[in-house]
């Protein structure tokens, strides 16, 4: 563990995101902890590619002059494990929203789900979920989706480097996949099941991976807190 932060001049650091946190949770949680710390008003905190409440794992945090390259980082591929279910579909491809249909499996076999996985790798163009914080027309998309309204998604060019599945708890398929910025699994997890020629959902995902960086060097919300906590503050 590094002994010496100096979060007011700048630091990168990493946070095992719980489930059911926004990633604005955590940068407005370690942001306070440390405007309390440092006896100031204000404090540069912010994240390098968000996650959605529903994932859990790597979210890389900077502070102080270490936000500049905040974009940068989010630039880097990303890496993934979780789970599909096949033969259910949800409004917004996770378990945000209730499942709405349901189809038989009976016709899949790994010989096929081996197939489908294949015909991802590579560049792409990928739908975004209408369940998602795009913008469309200045708005985010989730809330014209909640207010039941009818949007067309603009598609995004993404690429897939690595994917491979688990079917031993089928319908559950357990995978991971490393990716390109910019990519919904969500939308593969849709997108598998139609393939399948059934359909499919994401109900777990974890971030591993972001550029460099692994969840592996990364601490949770409550172990940052307490390291900010004991950090000598040397007074301007």
């Amino acid at each position: 563990m590094k002994e010496h932060y100096d979060f007011k001049a700048g630091e990168v650091i990493l946070v095992d995101k719980p489930l059911r946190w926004t990633s604005f949770d955590v940068v407005n949680k370690l942001r306070w902890k440390l405007k309390k710390q440092y006896d100031v008003k204000k404090m540069k905190v912010g994240h390098a590619g968000t996650l959605d409440p529903l994932a859990t794992g790597l979210l890389i945090i900077c502070t102080g002059q270490k936000t500049k390259i905040s974009q940068e980082l989010t630039a880097d591929d990303k890496t993934y494990t979780g789970t599909f279910l096949v033969g259910k579909t949800t409004p917004s491809f996770d378990l945000e929203t209730e499942y709405d249909k349901t189809y038989p499996t009976d016709h899949i076999n790994d010989e096929l789900m081996n197939k489908v996985v294949n015909e991802f790798l590579g560049e792409q163009l990928q739908t975004p979920p209408i369940f998602s914080a795009k913008k469309i027309d200045g708005k985010r998309a989730y809330e014209s989706a909640r207010q039941g309204k009818t949007i067309e998604m603009r598609q995004n060019l993404i690429r897939i480097d690595h994917f491979t599945i688990d079917s031993k708890d089928f319908p559950e398929v357990h995978f991971e996949i490393k990716c390109s910025k910019g990519t919904y699994i969500r939308s593969i997890a849709q997108d598998f099941g139609k393939k399948l020629g059934a359909g499919a959902c994401l109900i777990a995902l974890r971030r591993t991976k972001s550029g460099e960086f692994s969840i592996d060097d990364a601490k949770s919300v409550d172990e940052w807190l307490e390291i900010i906590e004991n950090t000598e503050v040397v007074k301007d």
